[in-house]
């Protein structure tokens, strides 16, 4: 979602002019043709009012020519905002000023490789008692990346010279004894999708390998605002989906025999490895909690609209969101605190308060489980084991019925699958995606091919049927702060993700043999609770320490 940087004036006139010749090249359409299309939809017309519809699809064939013409970019809007919010939901306007817990007496350790394991406020309090440099720590994770990256398929490409700029910014900065965020000199990986001046942003495909937007995304412009150090890149499953790319699939770093999952696959799998502090992820289904879950991670899915996409890949307008993926929840908290916020190009981003204490009093939280999703499980299972550990701290809990009736995922993957056809129907149209590296059938080039075939008329109602899910799942989910469920859970992901609420992923247990650690999530009753599911995830953390297991061939 970038910024419109073409005349549209022109544009236009431009294509009513091509749009005078379109008639001469329009197909013959036959009422036998039209009689096969209607049994895809479940329709059945006399052969009459078949052929009183011939004049007005001959029209709409030349408005198709016209509008092909335009090869719309990936970057224009869809001017149909989503909004999240169903009547009745009220919500907090004001933003607290947050006190951040940096440790005093953090000291360089006798074995440099262990910084690679650090906690940000831990690193940050490196940088603030001039232990270590913003370059030298940059240089540090660069180096990191070099070493390792190619073995995990996870970078696509270095910005040292942008990275070297912002450390020198944030030294100079440190010396002067101004302090603008505990994220001041901290490195962190971009998911390729996002513009940033003087990079290409490949989105993961041959098509786009060389393409340079010269633009700089709202998220990574509000990181560089609070003093952190862009110093790579990182690998994405192509144009958003899963783990492979043009480099090869991004590894899982707990078994290299095994991939990240989800599209944030870099973003996972170096943060995990150690390779970075954090990193940025984006979702539209999954993205960020499936490879969070696979590779031991903590992602935090935001409310939808939290983060402004603008400067972003555009998937599907009414799903797609930007959230951290850290090695702890306090981690996520500190970078959410400063990537979240609005702008002007992206409607549907809105500005809320992130009240984050790093507190939680357990008496006054409200917290559910998916009894229908966990029950059933082995009473050894990570899942049950979560909920034996929230309940021997205090926590009051209620077994309630996830909804799991509502075709959430079908809704949701057709919504997906028209969005992205139309955000990627000049790579369709021009032939280009026999180049993309996932020919499968269950990949975007015949998806968006076969989405050619959705009818308007039903994308439109299953957007208002998505509205009637999101009033009915109100109430249930709105009841409780936190509902916890299995991070893979088709149906909760799929819920949520059409509702908009947040969600934080981390570890649930230890690693496993040749694995990683199993995983749980903290989804957020209530949207905008991104305070509050942190806040409760830390506490988890404290009581079991999951997230400070990392992989041992990445250790060194």
């Amino acid at each position: 979602m970038q910024k419109i940087q073409t005349t549209f004036k022109n544009c236009i006139c431009c294509c009513f002019m091509m749009a005078i010749t379109f008639t001469a090249f329009t197909q013959e359409i036959t009422t036998k043709e039209i009689a096969g299309a209607e049994k895809m939809y479940g329709l059945q017309f006399s052969e009459a009012k078949r052929d009183s519809m011939m004049n007005q699809l001959k029209v709409d064939q030349q408005l198709y020519q016209y509008l092909h013409s335009f090869n719309l970019a990936n970057s224009v809007p869809l001017p149909q905002w989503f909004d999240p919010i169903v009547p009745n939901m009220k919500f907090s306007g004001s933003q607290q000023t947050i006190t951040w817990s940096i440790p005093q007496n953090i000291t360089m350790p006798a074995d440099t490789n262990q910084l690679a394991f650090y906690s940000i406020a831990q690193l940050s309090s490196l940088l603030r008692h001039h232990k270590i440099t913003a370059v030298q720590l940059s240089h540090f994770f660069i180096n990191r990346l070099k070493k390792y990256g190619d073995r995990l398929h996870c970078v696509i490409s270095f910005t040292e010279k942008i990275a070297m700029r912002q450390a020198k910014l944030a030294d100079e900065a440190f010396a002067k004894g101004v302090i603008k965020s505990p994220l001041q000199g901290i490195p962190y990986g971009l998911k390729d999708l996002f513009t940033v001046k003087g990079t290409k942003t490949t989105y993961g495909s041959p098509p786009f390998k060389d393409q340079a937007i010269e633009e700089d995304a709202f998220v990574y412009q509000q990181l560089e605002k609070a003093g952190a150090v862009l110093i790579a890149k990182l690998s994405m499953g192509e144009l958003a989906m899963d783990d492979i790319w043009f480099g090869g699939q991004t590894k899982n770093p707990w078994n290299l025999q095994e991939g990240s999952n989800g599209s944030s696959a870099g973003s996972a799998s170096a943060t995990a490895a150690g390779l970075v502090p954090f990193a940025i992820g984006t979702e539209t289904y999954g993205s960020i909690v499936a490879p969070s879950a696979v590779c031991g991670a903590t992602g935090l899915r935001p409310t939808f609209g939290s983060v402004a996409r603008t400067g972003g890949m555009t998937l599907a307008w009414t799903s797609d969101r930007i959230g951290p993926i850290c090695r702890s929840a306090e981690d996520a908290a500190m970078v959410f605190a400063y990537m979240h916020g609005s702008d002007e190009y992206d409607r549907a981003s809105r500005t809320m308060p992130f009240n984050y204490t790093g507190n939680t009093d357990v008496s006054k939280l409200k917290v559910a489980y998916a009894k229908n999703y966990i029950d059933s499980l082995p009473e050894n299972s990570a899942e049950k084991n979560v909920i034996k550990i929230l309940k021997a701290a205090g926590v009051q809990m209620t077994a309630i019925d996830f909804p799991s009736n509502l075709h959430t995922n079908e809704l949701l993957t057709t919504i997906w699958a028209a969005e992205s056809a139309a955000a990627f129907d000049g790579l369709t149209r021009s032939g280009k995606d026999s180049e993309m590296v996932q020919q499968w059938q269950s990949r975007y080039p015949n998806q968006f091919r076969s989405a050619r075939f959705i009818p308007a008329v039903e994308y439109l109602n299953v957007c208002r049927l998505r509205y009637l899910v999101m009033q009915e799942a109100f109430p249930i989910l709105s009841a409780y702060d936190i509902i916890i469920v299995p991070s893979m859970a088709d149906e909760p992901m799929a819920l949520t993700c059409l509702t908009g609420n947040p969600c934080i992923t981390l570890p649930a247990g230890l690693p496993v043999t040749n694995g990683a650690p199993p995983s749980i999530t903290f989804i957020g009753g209530k949207l905008y609770s991104e305070a509050t599911i942190t806040a409760f995830a830390k506490l988890f953390q404290q009581l079991t320490h999951f997230e400070q297991k990392h992989p041992v061939m990445f250790m060194k």
